[in-house]
């Protein structure tokens, strides 16, 4: 018998691979869904950009703390947080995580 074929066997090895198999999709995912959570509002030619990013609760520490490494943070409101000075090439990667529901441009007045 094949090593393969033993793997395949193993009721263990079934549960690793099945937790595998859904990390990946999960992560697959997160990568399809990112670009439609962009406004078409950023569009545009300047390097930088100032974005809102909208969340589905209020955000905490651990938020604002994830998005400085893509900006600066200017605020924080209800359900959102404002950052300055993203790179275009990191707006896929501010709307990934599956905790975002949108990223459009900083809403005049707030």
């Amino acid at each position: 018998m094949s090593i393969a074929a033993d793997v395949l066997r193993s009721p263990k090895s079934r549960v690793v691979l099945g937790a595998v198999a859904a990390w990946a999709l999960f992560q697959l995912w997160l990568t399809i869904t990112a670009p439609g959570k962009i406004s078409p509002e950023l569009t545009g030619t300047s390097e930088k950009v100032n974005v809102q990013i909208e969340l589905p609760f209020t955000p905490e520490r651990f938020h604002v703390l994830a998005f400085q490494q893509y900006g600066r943070v200017s605020g924080t409101d209800e359900h959102s947080i404002e950052l300055r000075g993203v790179k275009r090439t990191d707006l896929n990667a501010v709307a990934r995580p599956y905790w975002v529901t949108a990223v459009g441009p900083i809403k005049e007045g707030g």
